[in-house]
């Protein structure tokens, strides 16, 4: 579903990825943890096609990030940690323009059904100016739902969401697995990891510091208590 293989990528003389190297198959939700300026929104700005780097590739279902874009960005879904959004659009409005860009078909029912679930059906009129952080979040997510993607890549998905949005967005993310989907998503709720993952990938300094399922990395401590022994090693 998703193969990185030696991603590198350096501003400067400072390398903010080094030879990143993970694979996500398809029924899996892998988090991505590390702390401020890890590397994780580099990543996952270079798997979204956001952002060029200088070694290494990426394959989404199949397809290069550098040699096909375009048909790599059709199956995944991003949704960042602050959504960027024409304002001047009612939510619906930016709805439709994300269904036209996508050809989604059913749109209305589609839009119906994840407003109606996001309790954003009332709002959606309204001028996304006049949005909350959380709400913008719910129609970033609806948005991003649209096109049924068969990745979803998100950098901090619960920022900003009551619990019982983030309630949803787990069940989803869940759901989308269940159908042969994958989900890649960084954060700084290491509980939230521990329960939703079934793989995990820590960061430190752009390297990967430790990798692989759940069980595996956790052993018999909890997911906390290995990510701070390896953010306190050399």
């Amino acid at each position: 579903m998703l193969i990185i293989e030696g991603l590198t990528k350096s501003y400067g003389s400072k390398k903010a990825v080094d030879n990143l190297s993970l694979h996500i198959e398809p029924g899996e939700i892998c988090g991505f943890i590390g702390h401020n300026g890890a590397g994780k929104t580099t990543t996952i700005k270079a798997v979204c096609g956001i952002l060029q780097f200088d070694a290494g590739s990426i394959t989404i279902c199949g397809s290069s990030v550098e040699k096909d874009p375009i048909k790599c960005k059709s199956q995944i879904a991003y949704i960042p940690d602050n959504p960027d959004m024409y304002t001047f659009m009612p939510g619906v409005k930016y709805l439709n323009f994300i269904a036209d860009v996508y050809k989604v078909k059913g749109r209305n029912k589609k839009i119906k059904k994840y407003a109606d679930m996001f309790e954003l059906t009332d709002d959606l009129g309204g001028l996304i100016s006049s949005y909350s952080h959380g709400m913008k979040q719910k129609l970033a997510l609806i948005s991003a739902l649209l096109h049924d993607p068969k990745l979803m890549i998100m950098d901090e998905p619960f920022v900003g969401l009551d619990p019982k949005a983030s309630r949803k967005v787990k069940d989803i993310m869940r759901e989308k697995c269940n159908e042969g989907g994958a989900v890649f998503f960084s954060t700084h709720v290491l509980e939230v990891a521990e329960k939703l993952c079934d793989k995990v990938a820590v960061i430190k300094g752009g390297k990967l510091s430790a990798y692989g399922k759940m069980e595996e990395v956790r052993g018999d401590s909890s997911l906390e208590q290995v990510f701070f022994e390896l953010e306190g090693s050399l």
